[in-house]
């Protein structure tokens, strides 16, 4: 593959709900510009698309590198990170079906990016072409404006009509509507610049060379949202959106003649090939053989070799130009996010703002021996997805995986295993429940044993009350009845003692104890005998002094539709919850701040899509630690005891 200047790539991110046909789309592409003689069949299964695939496509002497995202939400991560290295999107919409959810959310994520419409399967009996124009209307108003439209006769599709074209043709609607878009469309473009805006009301026809400038502007600033039509199956409407592309989707800035600078926008790791670095040129030219510096680590690495795909297969290039995608490998230091530059004082890049976990699982290995192997597994996971984190909870002693799903867990768990030989169960995750106590205990612990030898003598006298710190430890000793040193020892003990409560062996905190006195022998006093008498002082003070049981509260902030506020609200209480307060955000939505105990939440996100059908999601973190109701506390502790 040649290498192309700056003015003739375009960077096209593919997005849609699963199954509307983004990689139908990408296949009819790629069969329209040579790439391959394969042109998609209805009757082939396609198979969901879990990552973002980079498919570059040469067409009229342009270079297009298309990003395939996956249309489901759980991998939405991978849709904000080819996002972050396009000039435009084309967002597929299935015209045999209302508005989806991923089509929503894809309207979303794009909100600040300029993009096509493309309605696919118009030729399908089923298809629902004015539904969705009107559905892209409301959401847009008039920047909605088809640049195709189709043409039906008894109810059957016939041909695309270009509203650039002669309209001879056309009769009845179908003339009414072509006139009608485009007075729209030019109204659109005149707007775009005072002149062509003087002419256009000065009754002047507008040139080619003003409609080119107009529309190119237009898209760019979020002004006119082209609507392009067709069939993927059938491979209508494709060539339109290429040869749109290429003349009105022109990226916003080229920095050819500035040091190279790059971004590293997602990790794939290959069992063969080891770590691939996808990089976008954001800025002069990129060779091979280039020592360049990672920004976010301060070193310095060597890019032997670039890279680009061709029918799967990386085809190695001499070099990128600003605009261009190009693939590195063995190059170890390299994470997604990473900003590159031969100039290693210059600013970061913009970061790529991720979606944070929405849900938890914990694994556990199928086979003895392999917890080690989930470390590494997961840790080369995390580096491919981002969005996947993973942490071991000393509390519970459970190896955690995050996600933005169930499905999302699911894929981990299968490339867990088919990638990295890593065979894996998915367990609920235990809530790591804290004992504490509400009352005060003055108690006495004596430790004092006689055998053959010298004997164990320690005795102390400590005060336990409840503390807003984790532990603390006072000493007040008159007159050296525990010899000082013999404290710290009084201290080591009542901090062991706390990793195992009373009630239910749960971890001990907020503690205040006061050492005031005690008693020591001369021959038999040691640290040892004075660690098991704080230990027996602690075990006598929790149990008089009211032990309780505490559990980890979860700070939420729910962002759903506001018709789904009611039933969102009614389910926080449901979950022993509580409101805090809500707000409008900036795209149309509610946002509710909210708590609830964590033992209440480790499936929100599952409850959360089903009452929201998916529009739903949420934040979520540690809060702080509050006493559990008596009847459930009893329970726990039931449980525990007769483990």
């Amino acid at each position: 593959m040649k290498v192309y200047d700056s003015n003739m790539l375009r960077n096209i991110a593919v997005l849609g709900h699963s199954g509307c046909g983004k990689t139908n789309l990408i296949e009819a592409i790629s069969y329209t510009s040579n790439l391959t003689d394969k042109i998609p069949k209805l009757t082939e299964k396609s198979n969901m698309t879990y990552s973002m695939g980079l498919i570059p496509v040469e067409y009229n002497n342009y270079k297009f590198n298309l990003l395939d995202t996956p249309g489901y939400f759980d991998f939405s991560g991978e849709v904000i990170s080819s996002l972050s290295a396009s000039d435009a999107a084309v967002i597929v919409i299935d015209a045999t079906t209302p508005i989806q959810v991923g089509t929503e959310k894809a309207l979303e994520l794009t909100e600040n990016v300029p993009k096509i419409m493309f309605i696919n399967k118009i030729d399908n009996e089923k298809a629902r072409y004015k539904d969705a124009i009107a559905m892209l209307r409301e959401k847009y108003s008039n920047k909605v404006v088809p640049m195709l439209i189709p043409i039906y006769k008894d109810k059957k599709f016939i041909k695309l009509h270009n509203i650039f074209e002669n309209i001879s043709d056309l009769d009845g609607e179908f003339k009414e509507q072509a006139i009608s878009v485009k007075e729209a469309l030019m109204e659109l473009i005149a707007e775009t610049d005072d002149e062509i805006l003087d002419r256009y009301f000065s009754g002047e026809e507008l040139s080619t060379t003003d409609i080119q400038k107009g529309l190119t502007i237009g898209i760019r600033n979020g002004d006119i949202i082209p609507v392009i039509c067709g069939s993927t199956i059938n491979n209508i409407g494709t060539k339109e959106i290429l040869e749109t592309v290429s003349k009105y989707l022109k990226p916003k800035y080229i920095e050819e003649e500035k040091p190279f600078k790059g971004l590293v926008f997602k990790t794939v790791i290959d069992p063969f090939i080891g770590k691939m670095s996808y990089l976008k040129v954001t800025q002069g030219k990129l060779k091979k053989d280039s020592d360049v510096f990672n920004i976010n680590k301060s070193v310095k690495d060597k890019l032997i070799n670039l890279y680009t795909i061709k029918n799967k297969e990386l085809v190695e290039v001499d070099q990128a130009k600003c605009g261009d995608i190009v693939i590195i490998t063995k190059t170890n230091s390299l994470q997604t996010g990473d900003t590159l530059s031969i100039d290693k004082n210059t600013e970061l890049l913009e970061s790529i703002e991720l979606p944070k976990p929405q849900i938890y699982y914990a694994v556990a290995p199928k086979n003895k021996g392999d917890e080690e192997k989930i470390g590494a597994a997961l840790n080369k996971i995390v580096e491919e997805d981002p969005t996947i984190s993973w942490y071991r909870n000393k509390e519970t002693k459970q190896a955690l995986i995050g996600g933005q799903g169930e499905l999302h867990i699911n894929t981990v768990k299968n490339r867990m295993k088919d990638k990295f030989g890593v065979d894996v169960d998915l367990e609920d995750l235990k809530v790591a429940y804290r004992e504490t106590i509400k009352g005060f205990a003055d108690v006495q612990g004596k430790h004092k044993k006689q055998s053959g030898g010298h004997g164990q003598y320690g005795d102390v006298k400590i005060k336990f009350e409840r503390s807003n710190n984790d532990f603390e430890f006072n000493e007040k000793i008159f007159g050296g009845s525990v010899p000082k040193q013999y404290i710290p020892a009084v201290e080591k003990g009542l901090k062991d003692s706390m990793i195992k409560g009373s009630l239910a062996g749960f971890p001990v905190t907020n503690i205040k104890a006061t050492l005031y006195d005690g008693s020591y022998h001369d021959v038999d006093s040691s640290e040892m005998a004075f660690k098991m008498a704080a230990n027996i002082a602690f075990k006598k003070g929790m149990e008089q002094a009211e032990p309780i049981l505490l559990e980890p509260v979860m700070k939420l902030k729910i962002t759903v539709p506001e018709e789904y506020m009611g039933d969102v609200m009614g389910d926080i209480n449901k979950r022993r919850g509580k409101i805090l307060g809500m707000e409008p955000d900036d795209k149309g939505k509610q946002v509710i701040y909210a708590q609830a105990p964590q033992a209440e939440t480790f499936k929100y996100a599952i409850d959360l899509r089903s009452m929201t059908q998916g529009r739903g999601y949420f934040e979520m973190e540690l809060e702080c630690y509050e006493e559990v109701p008596q009847q459930i506390a009893k329970k726990i502790i039931e449980h525990a005891n007769n483990k």
